[in-house]
């Protein structure tokens, strides 16, 4: 039987600044979610990439006194690279400045839209976040500020093309209330569908050369403009598959089984890229997963209150494996979450040192002492409980279910005296034990790779031997 096809994808980063522990959530769930599917026989493509052509790319180059394509250069690597730190494997990482394979891309996507009557040109005067690369309207602000950055808009006037989005508001009110195109969880569905009831306002889709200053895509036909952010960057979904270049690719993969994205960007992936796509006549996204933020003590992360957490530096003291299980297991998938470093060692301490490490320590240190074969292995599916919780996004509720069991284990051994039996009660109850851990191992593989596949090396038989701990205690 021919494997099912599963394109999945992660947003497309500003390159602005090096990546946050908002990334690093961002990805590791994308990557559980990759992995799972292909431990389930889908043939999995997973895609990220880098959104260049912006003006606070542009801006932060400036400010740090390099030339902006060198700018990006670098710092599209430092976003490349911190995949591989979080050991998340990509198909493909595209970028903005791509002019072979991103930019054909964006210009067939514009005369699809152009040739269906939805691209006009108008002088426009308004309010330009350049943190969220969008005009704002004063319903959108906060005490005149942009809530998302604490910021005031800079007031903007020039000449652009515009999009019809308003043309399709009841199209795309329609596909997100039936649920052709899925927005997870419920309440960020909701709160779209509240959005689009207030009415939909046509959207700026170029920038004059002048502010676009250098970067972006070029306008066919018009060499004063640069095809906006929003139009451009979204299109990495596609032409990282081939659009624009390479049809049958494209062909093959799209339209995205699932785009993951943080919650401050669901507007552009759930409004403006649909409508694009419908404007453009091409088949749209299945399904969009929207993760939370994270806190710090309560607080969203700032410098000048000093709570901002450093993906880098944890990672460097605790390893990935470790900073992958909080990210997932503590920070609710489909909400916001609160990290502190307090609250990372302790959990460190309980859940994988005095928990998972301390339960395969004991286990290996008694089938050892017992010079205890091994029962056969057998081809392990994953429990039922963690293929639920899996489907519906909830890795957090996954890995508590793996923990429940972990602790199950732990009450086995200990009501039952596991190291004081002998002849046939202690190998009926290693042998369950040992079962037990194989299955905890096989449902971490999406979660802790590195740790499952150490476990099932320590307990494959047939003499299992004791091993460095797992996770030595903190204290």
């Amino acid at each position: 039987m021919a494997k099912k096809k599963y394109y999945l994808t992660t947003a497309i980063p500003y390159v602005n600044a090096k990546p946050h522990i908002g990334h690093a959530l961002e990805y590791v769930i994308a990557d559980a979610i990759h992995r799972y599917q292909d431990l389930i026989g889908n043939d999995v493509y997973f895609v990220s990439g880098a959104d260049e052509n912006a003006l606070k790319n542009v801006q932060a180059a400036e400010k740090a006194g390099v030339p902006v394509q060198q700018f990006l250069n670098e710092n599209s690597k430092t976003f490349a690279d911190f995949y591989k730190l979080l050991e998340v494997d990509l198909d493909e990482f595209r970028r903005g400045t791509d002019q072979k394979h991103h930019w054909p891309g964006v210009q067939k996507l514009w005369k699809l839209v152009d040739k269906n009557g939805d691209i006009y040109k108008k002088k426009y005067k308004g309010l330009y976040c350049v943190g969220c690369e969008e005009f704002k309207t004063e319903k959108d602000l906060v005490d005149g500020k942009c809530p998302d950055h604490d910021k005031v808009p800079e007031e903007v006037e020039e000449e652009n093309y515009f999009f019809k989005l308003s043309k399709y508001q009841d199209k795309i009110f329609k596909l997100i209330e039936s649920d052709e195109y899925k927005i997870i969880p419920s309440k960020r569905k909701n709160e779209i569908l509240s959005f689009i009831k207030d009415g939909l306002t046509d959207i700026s889709i170029s920038r004059s050369n002048e502010r676009a200053r250098g970067v972006g895509v070029p306008v066919e036909g018009d060499n004063s403009q640069k095809a906006y952010v929003w139009f451009d960057a979204l299109n990495i979904y596609q032409t990282a598959v081939g659009f624009g270049y390479d049809e049958n690719l494209w062909k093959e993969w799209w339209p995205a089984d699932l785009h993951i994205i943080g919650k401050d960007i669901i507007r552009f992936h759930a409004v403006y890229w649909p409508a694009i796509l419908l404007s453009a006549s091409l088949p749209l996204p299945k399904r969009l997963l929207v993760h939370g933020f994270i806190t710090s003590g309560g607080r969203k992360m700032s410098k000048s209150i000093g709570n901002v957490i450093d993906p880098y530096k944890v990672i460097e003291k605790h390893g990935v494996e470790t900073t992958r299980y909080f990210l997932l297991s503590q920070i609710p998938t489909l909400d916001d979450g609160d990290l502190t470093i307090d609250k990372f060692e302790n959990v460190y301490q309980a859940d994988l040192a005095n928990g998972l490490g301390n339960l395969v320590s004991r286990v290996a240190g008694m089938a050892e002492r017992a010079d205890f074969k091994a029962p056969s292995e057998k081809s392990l599916p994953f429990s039922k409980e963690v293929v639920e919780a899996v489907e519906k996004y909830k890795l957090d509720e996954a890995l508590s279910f793996i923990w429940y069991r972990i602790k199950r284990a732990d009450v086995f051994i200990n009501k039952r005296g596991v190291w004081n039996l002998n002849g046939k009660q202690k190998e009926a109850a290693l042998t369950n034990l040992i079962n037990r851990i194989r299955q905890i191992a096989y449902d971490l593989k999406p979660f802790l790779p590195k740790t499952a596949q150490k476990i099932e090396k320590q307990f494959k038989g047939p003499k299992i031997r004791s091993e460095k701990p797992l996770f030595p205690r903190l204290r």
